[in-house]
């Protein structure tokens, strides 16, 4: 409300030092906090399901990344503001979070290299159908290597 009261008197808000700026633009009400938590994190969930959607499009493989990009940093970005970021993040590593915390960031990198290897072994596997005998051979070889 003094904000209010500042602008409408005519007073700038570059009158203000830095501090008392960034203290305003974080002094949002709890309900606010929450009302834009929501929007926040349905929104990003709606962007990461409209990004898989689009995969069967053409160019869908960039729109997918596009789409399911913002949508996961909207979803993450929500709960920004429920707490502040910096409170956010020094919480992340609390021990009743740790598990989730560690999921998380294992996902995005464990699931990607997961499968760029299961592309890389199955793009070997086609190939080794056009060689004649090559799959037997294969298979031959890493028996003999486990048994």
């Amino acid at each position: 409300m003094d904000k209010l009261r500042r602008v409408l008197s005519g007073q700038d808000d570059e009158e203000q030092g830095l501090t008392s700026q960034s203290l305003d633009a974080s002094s949002l009400s709890f309900s606010t906090r929450l009302k834009w938590f929501a929007i926040c994190f349905v929104s990003g969930i709606f962007f990461s399901i409209l990004g898989t959607g689009l995969l069967w499009l053409p160019k869908g493989m960039r729109l997918f990344a596009v789409f399911y990009t913002f949508g996961n940093i909207a979803a993450l970005a929500s709960t920004c503001f429920l707490m502040g970021p910096v409170k956010q993040l020094k919480k992340m590593f609390d021990t009743t979070r740790l598990l989730a915390t560690v999921l998380m960031l294992w996902e995005k990198k464990g699931l990607a290299l997961l499968f760029c290897l299961l592309q890389f072994l199955s793009m070997t596997w086609y190939s080794l159908s056009y060689i004649p005998y090559a799959r037997d051979a294969v298979i031959k070889c890493c028996s003999s290597l486990l048994g």
